[in-house]
């Protein structure tokens, strides 16, 4: 009761069942709960109301003519919404007995129904919208209301929606994860600047990043010789390799070796010193990855670092989850030798602004001092969108707040 695409795709379908003939519908989510919406039809239209605290929806019905049966868009509704307790009442409005024909005429328009004429079918227009929000601010995307994924695993809901501006996108749980259109403002800054930091870096382990963007651009680096990544959840790998491929572009890549079983016991269960490099591209801590914002899984992956070796992890927002950023950082400086962090821009993420923060082990080199010219070259060969050598060293300088947060 408080899911956009399936109350609309419920409605829409519900309409084309009766018989009618969809025009548009307009669907609006409310915060924190509640969706309205109404899908105009050619003979009227079907308008919902739902209040998902008390697993409720109102819906009106109203047709026009025989040709259409809303009996049928009420029992189809029904099974899509899986109702356990419902009632109807039927109005018949409109009584012909006391109704005058006026004497219109249409003038110059033209009668399509005339003889000889093709008849036009109106096109069918949607204006919905997907909404990721908490209790206190809300990003919407206004998408084609098509599903074209939509799986509920052991851990999340994962769907594929197609965004008007954005493109294609992933959300897990109803939360933007990647789009097409932006993706690489974070793949790039969670790979790029840290294996450019390393001295030639041969084992990287991801730990999430079940879209494959991380990975995509991880093997971009040629020293790097293997890469093993470890998903939770299969379904999002799946999702992301039919209906994303342009993100999940590597993994048939020979160096990678694909892992879907819990990335926290994976690392827990790894030998010392065996990567270069880590990357921790969870989501939001909540879910399957609450347990990727601990101080152990931190401590493990310092472990299974080499002598010299760094992690990097989705940092949250300062703006966002200030909370949690502060205490991520505040945890990587207690187990890691050195800790840093860089600021990026994510327009589909919530306020925009994101982190990508640092764990370094032992004398490895911190990001402030890499190499310029390594970069530039790295740059030049592989067209990056958003990293650039001017980007990796500004993406350190973090405003005063950011600082107070941290201090």
């Amino acid at each position: 009761m408080n899911d956009v695409a399936v109350i609309e795709n419920s409605m829409v379908q519900a309409a084309k069942e009766a018989g009618a003939t969809v025009i548009n519908s307009t669907f609006h989510h409310f915060s924190p709960y509640g969706v309205s919406g109404v899908v105009v039809i050619q003979e009227s239209h079907l308008a919902i109301h739902t209040w998902p605290e008390y697993g409720y929806a109102a819906v009106d019905l109203f047709t026009c003519g025989d040709q259409v049966d809303p009996w049928l868009s009420f029992d189809h509704l029904k099974v899509a919404f899986q109702a356990q307790n419902y009632s109807a009442i039927e109005a018949r409005r409109g009584a012909m007995s006391l109704m005058q024909r006026n004497n219109f005429k249409f003038g110059h328009q033209t009668d399509f129904s005339a003889e000889g004429h093709a008849e036009i079918k109106p096109a069918f227009a949607r204006n919905v919208w997907f909404t990721d929000r908490d209790d206190d601010q809300a990003l919407s995307l206004r998408y084609t209301g098509e599903i074209l994924y939509r799986e509920k695993s052991d851990y999340q809901v994962v769907s594929i929606l197609e965004s008007t501006k954005y493109g294609r996108m992933l959300t897990l749980d109803n939360m933007v994860m990647t789009t097409i259109q932006d993706e690489f403002h974070y793949h790039e800054m969670m790979t790029h600047p840290a294996l450019l930091t390393l001295n030639q870096p041969k084992n990287v382990l991801v730990i999430g990043g079940g879209d494959g963007g991380t990975v995509r651009e991880v093997l971009k680096h040629a020293s790097v010789e293997k890469v093993t990544m470890v998903e939770i959840d299969g379904k999002v790998v799946e999702a992301c390799k039919k209906f994303l491929p342009e993100i999940a572009a590597q993994f048939d890549n020979p160096k990678l070796e694909l892992r879907i079983e819990d990335g926290i016991a994976f690392v827990k269960n790894s030998p010392d010193a065996v990567y270069d490099l880590v990357i921790v591209d969870g989501s939001d801590p909540v879910g399957p990855a609450e347990g990727l914002f601990s101080t152990e899984f931190y401590k493990n992956c310092y472990r299974v670092l080499k002598a010299d070796g760094i992690l990097l992890t989705q940092g949250e927002s300062p703006k966002f989850n200030a909370k949690a950023f502060k205490e991520l950082n505040t945890c990587l400086k207690s187990v890691f030798d050195k800790a840093a962090v860089s600021l990026l821009f994510i327009p589909t993420y919530p306020t925009g602004m994101w982190s990508v923060q640092w764990g370094v082990k032992g004398n490895a080199q911190m990001p402030a001092t890499c190499d310029k010219e390594k970069i530039k070259e790295f740059i030049a060969s592989n067209k990056t969108r958003y990293y650039n050598e001017d980007i990796h060293f500004a993406s350190l300088a973090l405003p005063n707040f950011v600082k107070e947060i941290l201090a």
